[in-house]
């Protein structure tokens, strides 16, 4: 099972206007920005705009028509009402997506996670499957989503994998997001239970949800 880093279009383009909104209070608060050398990326002195709320980003520019009709393309209207009592951001599932498994493997995120621990769900050695999540955004844009798991067996870290979902606008409707193609491992040394963590988190490392399951890699199909 190989990690993989990925990064979707669409994604791209809502941080992109989310950046652009930004952009006039980022230069106003960086008026003697210093200049590096750009020897390595990984030096720069970037730091990201302050994140401005949906409404904010919907009110400016109001005087620009052709950006306030590509603002509702990509956003949607402003949410009606807003649950405070609820995350802004709320992983409902996480399903294993396999064209030879008898059917989707699902496991539900809305309740008692703890139960996932007591079960196990199982995967062929050597098929290809895929990763799909579903989660809401209710109230805020949400930029830079990660999923992040890692697996252990007996105790040992064997596998990372790490997906860029994107970023994303509240919306009535779920997202959903399928991680690229991977394999499972073959062979009777590979067969046997593994325990895996899975964290899905966004740019400022804030953690969405975070918990644990279990895989069996068998030989057959149950």
């Amino acid at each position: 099972m190989l990690g993989v880093d990925v990064c979707e279009f669409g994604g791209q383009v809502l941080e992109l206007l989310w950046l652009t909104m930004c952009y006039r209070g980022l230069m106003a608060d960086k008026k003697d920005f210093p200049i590096e050398e750009e020897e390595d990326d990984r030096n720069l002195n970037y730091k990201p705009p302050v994140q401005k709320s949906l409404q904010e980003i919907q009110e400016m520019d109001r005087d620009d028509q052709s950006l306030v009709k590509y603002k509702q393309t990509l956003l949607g209207p402003v949410p009606v009402t807003a649950d405070l009592s609820v995350p802004n951001v709320q992983v409902t599932r996480l399903t294993l997506l396999c064209d030879e498994a008898p059917a989707p493997i699902t496991m539900d995120l809305t309740g008692d996670l703890s139960a996932l621990t007591e079960k196990s769900y199982s995967l062929k050695e050597g098929v290809t499957y895929r990763l799909k999540i579903d989660f809401k955004v209710n109230r805020e844009i949400v930029a830079g989503l990660k999923y992040h798991h890692v697996t252990h067996r007996k105790g040992i870290s064997v596998d990372k994998v790490s997906c860029m979902v994107g970023s994303y606008a509240p919306k009535a409707e779920e997202h959903e997001f399928v991680c690229p193609a991977d394999e499972t491992p073959k062979g009777v040394i590979s067969r046997g239970h593994y325990q895996v963590k899975s964290r899905f988190i966004d740019d400022d490392k804030n953690v969405y949800l975070e918990w644990l399951w279990n895989l069996d890699i068998k030989k057959d199909w149950d």
